[in-house]
């Protein structure tokens, strides 16, 4: 059974540039490794990985006796070191997934087992919502003998590029407006996009080019109210429509909550703030500067500028993050959100 053992063994300095994909690529060609150690703030990736080696390293016959899932917080060394030291039962491997590793308080005591792995067990550690710190003799050590992939979160002027990169390998287009759409609409949780964006998939035909309509169709995003659309009313002085879609964001107060709201604002005045200091810049430096997502937007950015002197759109900056905290019951004991959306608004405008 043994010389059947499909494990290859990376060579040292590929520990350090396996990338998700590259990953992803070794498990569905079944070049296992020892040990994954997966860690980071967006837990996105984390939960892919693991999910698939969960579901397909070992056939529903082998998972029974060969499989085990353990939890950080009820998990301590010994037990661990334990499960991870036995041999599989009518299999070629084992497979134990350590969850919410973070929360393992005598995790470093695994020092002893990496510095010599079972071959026939497949450990997968997932330390998530935070940065792992490789600075320790553990750290060290996790970064010689495991395969490490640190995943570091997405960023708001990189979700339009995501959700395109997305899309494309579920063989989908999308327009730049609507993946900024998107991107305004969902946030940057990776898995509450992803799933958006698999509900897309499977009720658009493979090869179709994905407009605004679709996502509105699809995610249930209005076209004509959205934060995206708010922004861009604010930028253009578009007083009448600006109120429309504040009206409109407080008769559904779900699906559009203040605390949502204003972070989207903010990322959107903020970039305005940038654009005042880049007088005579290329359309190129100013996306990748401003954090734009596409250069589609960027004269409308231009146009805002025209609207919002520096001074001003200093003021509107201070007001966004004085609404914040009153949204969030700092110094706010009687409006309720409706009322300080409204508010708010008006103040950015005049």
């Amino acid at each position: 059974m043994q010389k059947n053992l499909k494990f290859v063994v990376l060579h040292q300095t590929n520990y350090f540039n396996m990338t998700f994909d590259q990953i992803m690529d070794s498990l569905k060609a079944r070049n296992f490794q020892p040990v994954y150690f997966l860690h980071g703030k967006e837990s996105y990736f984390i939960d892919q990985i693991s999910d698939y080696i969960e579901r397909n390293v070992l056939t529903e016959g082998e998972r029974s006796f060969n499989q085990t899932i353990l939890y950080g917080k009820d998990t301590e060394y010994q037990t661990l070191r334990d499960i991870v030291s036995r041999y599989p039962m009518m299999a070629e491997r084992q497979v134990v997934i350590l969850k919410e590793a973070q929360e393992m308080k005598t995790l470093p005591e695994l020092a002893t087992y990496l510095e010599n792995p079972v071959p026939t067990t497949l450990l997968v550690i997932c330390f998530k919502h935070k940065k792992f710190d490789g600075r320790t003799k553990f750290g060290k050590l996790v970064k010689k003998q495991t395969v490490m992939l640190e995943i570091k979160p997405v960023y708001d002027n990189q979700m339009p590029d995501w959700i395109t990169s997305y899309l494309k390998r579920k063989k989908l287009d999308i327009s730049a407006n609507a993946a900024q759409l998107t991107a305004e609409y969902l946030g940057t949780d990776l898995s509450k996009v992803a799933n958006e964006l698999d509900k897309l998939a499977i009720n658009v035909p493979k090869g179709t080019k994905v407009s605004v309509q679709h996502i509105q169709d699809n995610i249930g995003i209005s076209k004509d109210y959205n934060v995206f659309e708010l922004q861009k009313a604010l930028g253009l002085r578009q007083i009448l429509k600006a109120n429309r879609i504040v009206n409109y964001f407080i008769a559904n107060p779900k699906q559009h909550p203040l605390v949502m709201v204003i972070p989207a604002l903010y990322s959107y005045f903020s970039k305005l703030y940038l654009l005042h200091h880049l007088r005579g810049a290329s359309d190129p430096e100013i996306q990748r500067t401003c954090g734009i997502g596409s250069a589609y937007f960027i004269k409308e950015y231009k146009a805002a500028t025209r609207q919002f002197p520096f001074p001003k759109i200093k003021q509107v900056i201070s007001i966004l993050s004085e609404y914040d905290l009153r949204a969030k019951g700092v110094h706010n004991h009687t409006a309720d959100q409706g009322a300080l959306l409204k508010e708010m608004v008006f103040k950015i405008l005049h």
